[in-house]
């Protein structure tokens, strides 16, 4: 079992310079994680000088960089954003592959209010395959999740219903786009279904993002292992079929530090025990 880290929890003091990315690698090297995970947020350019900064500093640590999020809103209402968002995805993948990630996490797009849910599933579906050839030019693996709602938007996302977000999967079955399935979203959604959701697209996974919330239909982060999320269950689960992919914890306790490790601990310790 591999694990990574996506610290949302850090991230304000990443952003403001309290914690830099090569202190944050090292951090979950030395708690023993395979890999980490960042959000693009976190990056401040794509200059070649500060490219090339941040690769050496991952060189130096020696921990892989597993996964970079980032949120394309490809259910937007006007068209010339949708072609705004394609190019701002455009750059994303050309940005993860240049500092050397291995998966880029994205998103349908918010649930704009004037988006019908047919527009919404086509916008989506066009632009997210239109991107797969770029993801594939630059060694990238993108994988669309079933998400909620980062703090950069104003709405939920468009395919956080579950039904949504499956039938755009599956529309997606025949591209090189693969799932990133978080296991707090179903339930944000208001649904007690993340084991059967998982199931109808466990054969596209390849990382799961292992995500906590409190509360059945809202998105309440609490720290992972303390909330609603049945982790044995799905643990159990992901065993049963010899999962090979990715464990990337979603951490959002904002506990710091001994958050991360707490989460760590309890994601290792239920994963032996499932």
């Amino acid at each position: 079992m591999k694990m990574s880290c996506l610290s949302v929890s850090l991230f304000p003091a990443i952003m403001n310079g309290e914690l830099t990315i090569k202190e944050y690698a090292a951090f979950c090297k030395n708690i023993g994680l395979d890999a980490f995970d960042i959000g693009l947020i976190l990056l401040k350019n794509h200059t070649p000088k500060y490219i090339d900064q941040v690769k050496k500093d991952i060189a130096e640590i020696g921990i892989p960089l597993a996964m970079v999020t980032t949120y394309p809103d490809f259910t937007h209402p006007s068209e010339i954003q949708r072609e705004r968002e394609f190019d701002f995805l455009v750059h994303d993948i050309a940005l993860a592959s240049a500092i050397g990630a291995k998966f880029l996490r994205v998103t349908a797009g918010q649930a704009h209010p004037s988006t019908s849910e047919e527009d919404g599933i086509q916008w989506a579906v066009s632009y997210l395959r239109k991107s797969a050839p770029v993801a594939e030019k630059y060694g990238i693996e993108l994988v669309y999740e079933d998400h909620s709602k980062p703090g950069a938007w104003e709405y939920m996302d468009f395919s956080n219903p579950p039904h949504i977000f499956l039938e755009i999967a599956q529309q997606l079955r025949d591209t090189s786009i693969r799932i990133n399935f978080d296991t707090a979203n179903i339930i944000v959604a208001g649904e007690n279904t993340t084991l059967e959701v998982l199931d109808k697209v466990y054969d596209k996974v390849s990382t799961i993002h292992v995500a906590e919330t409190a509360t059945l239909g809202k998105m309440d982060p609490v720290a992972i292992g303390t909330g609603l999320v049945p982790f044995s269950e799905i643990f159990r689960y992901l065993k049963s079929k010899n999962f090979q992919g990715w464990l990337c914890l979603e951490e959002w306790g904002n506990k710091g530090k001994d958050g991360v490790k707490d989460a760590v601990a309890f994601v290792r310790e239920t994963w032996a025990k499932s």
